[in-house]
């Protein structure tokens, strides 16, 4: 029964990380934009987005990671024969660099913050899809477990990866 709660959970402050971490990106790229509307405009908006991405990172985003991994570790203790599956290792990896993912956003959060990121928009929109990515990646393992059927999605993400990618660029052209 425990188990069964601390799955739901899960399921929910997965969803709300993850909210978060598609949303940040978004938030890093009207930041960065914002310095093309002349210094006094992007004084009003560092300030307005510093706040929001501040409020948006230490009330929903961190806190739902930190109670993902919290209410993953209790699953685990009460079923850890899932630490022997492969699919689940492999799962736990790509949670680690979903982990790293945010920690390195945080940095970029703090970067726009004092002024002194180098991150471009276009960057920071093929940044935003590296989480997708990842997702895509936790979500096939977990529903196929298979390792063939999650090699076909991962590779069938890298092309989706290349048409995002190309989308961008389309985009950015039209922009101009």
């Amino acid at each position: 029964m425990i188990y069964l709660y601390a799955k739901a959970i899960h399921v929910i402050f997965v969803v709300c990380w993850m909210a978060g971490l598609f949303y940040m990106p978004r938030l890093f790229i009207y930041h960065t934009e914002a310095k093309d509307k002349g210094d006094k405009v992007y004084g009003v908006l560092h300030n307005q987005f510093t706040v929001m991405e501040n409020r948006l990172w230490w009330i929903i985003t961190t806190p739902a990671m930190y109670i993902t991994i919290g209410s993953a570790l209790l699953m685990l203790y009460y079923n850890s024969a899932l630490l022997g599956q492969g699919w689940m290792q492999i799962k736990l990896g790509f949670v680690v660099a979903l982990v790293i993912y945010h920690f390195k956003t945080q940095h970029i959060m703090y970067q726009l913050r004092d002024q002194k990121s180098s991150w471009t928009s276009g960057q920071l929109r093929l940044w935003n899809e590296i989480s997708t990515l990842i997702l895509f990646a936790i979500v096939f393992l977990v529903i196929l477990k298979s390792t063939l059927n999650w090699i076909f999605g991962v590779v069938g993400l890298v092309g989706l990866a290349i048409i995002l990618m190309m989308l961008i660029k389309v985009y950015k052209k039209y922009r101009k």
